[in-house]
């Protein structure tokens, strides 16, 4: 693809949280080089809207993790995506996208491709690692899977699902190696003080369940190491507002922490190890090059019900694209205070699983660094054309 069109054709995308935000804005990107009167608009975030995305609903409508959370906002959640799918239905755009957030965007996707219109999905679920039973439900909901890792790309082949494996936008945009010095001058820590980026995750539903558990390993790796400082990105005012008064409620305000919004890699950059959620912040901590220990917490019946249905016997990203466990992870009850911390202690201070991560997490940014923009526009430019 080298000659922009003036072709202006209708683009419907919904993306539910931060990181589907970001995948969408690197997807619009690259189609606005080769459509640049594309006109874009369904749900999404500030990262789409800075590519000129009509955000007709905000994403934070979306952004409800876990069986009991889901259950409880399910009325509205049904009600927007049917409303959503009639107006598309009404002027029915060239192609629909789905960015992630497959319960929500599988059912749309399913309605809108039985009426005609063409579907693609950007992200598959973790089919991988558990339900591969809804390869059928998305046969019949997508025309088209943009998969992120490499060895997605067999499962939908395999299942007579069109599919093309675009690399992870991350891996394009992080740099190799990151200007660890630069990235503390911008928060203003010294080069010599051992600083731990804390990532609790950008849904308000997970700060609500894990971020006690980091606060209070955060105070005790500040009684271990009095020096040790801690960088917490948060991905927006709300999540910033709801962490304060979660460190205020636990007695954490002696704790040296330089909050920052909407900059995760600033953090990831300056950091000499990480505490996050298991989420897509793991794959960026990787990218980073950044010793971790991964966590998640839950509500204790979505746990139950979803903790004998995976395949694999890990879940953060580093760990399934390297298929080990190369980090530590710490899961519901397991991750408690102490354990957390005294894991932290062993990434910050360990040189020899230093050395070791920073060539694991190298070779694994390579294979990902596929220019994801440039081939998901390419896989997805035939549908706004024709």
């Amino acid at each position: 693809m080298t000659v922009a069109t003036t072709v202006s054709p209708q683009l419907a995308m919904i993306a539910g949280e931060a990181s589907g935000d970001q995948l969408a804005a690197a997807l619009l990107q690259g189609l606005k080089q080769y459509l640049p009167a594309l006109s874009a608009y369904g749900i999404g975030g500030a990262a789409m809207c800075a590519q000129g995305f009509d955000a007709r609903w905000p994403m934070e409508k979306l952004a409800v993790n876990g069986y009991a959370e889901v259950l409880r906002h399910l009325p509205a959640l049904l009600w927007l995506r049917h409303r959503f799918g009639t107006q598309l239905l009404r002027q029915p755009p060239q192609l629909f996208v789905g960015v992630d957030a497959p319960d929500f965007n599988f059912g749309l996707e399913a309605r809108l491709k039985w009426h005609g219109i063409r579907t693609a999905h950007f992200v598959s679920p973790s089919i991988w690692a558990w339900r591969r039973e809804r390869l059928q439900k998305i046969k019949r909901a997508v025309d088209h899977m943009l998969v992120l890792f490499p060895f997605e790309e067999a499962i939908y082949q395999q299942a007579g699902i069109p599919v093309t494996y675009v690399g992870h936008p991350f891996a394009d945009a992080i740099p190799l190696q990151a200007d660890h010095s630069l990235a503390r001058q911008k928060i203003g820590v010294a080069d010599k003080t051992p600083l731990l980026a804390v990532l609790p995750g950008s849904r308000l539903s997970e700060l609500h369940y894990i971020a006690a558990a980091f606060i209070a390993a955060m105070q005790r790796l500040h009684r271990l190491r009095p020096q040790l400082e801690f960088v917490v990105p948060m991905a927006g005012p709300l999540q910033m507002q709801q962490w304060r008064r979660l460190v205020e409620q636990g007695g954490a305000r002696d704790l040296r922490i330089h909050l920052l919004e909407r900059d995760s890699h600033t953090a990831l950059a300056a950091a000499d190890a990480t505490l996050v959620a298991s989420g897509t912040a793991t794959l960026e901590a990787a990218l980073f090059k950044q010793p971790m220990v991964i966590a998640y917490k839950m509500a204790p019946l979505t746990y139950r019900l979803m903790r004998n249905k995976g395949y694999l016997p890990y879940i953060g990203l580093p760990n399934i694209l390297c298929q080990e466990f190369v980090v530590p992870e710490f899961i519901q009850d397991a991750a408690t205070p102490e354990a957390l911390a005294q894991a932290v202690l062993f990434q910050l201070e360990d040189a020899n699983n230093r050395a070791q991560l920073q060539q694991r997490f190298t070779e694994l940014h390579v294979r990902l660094r596929q220019g994801t923009a440039e081939r998901a526009s390419a896989a997805l430019l035939p549908y706004l054309t024709s």
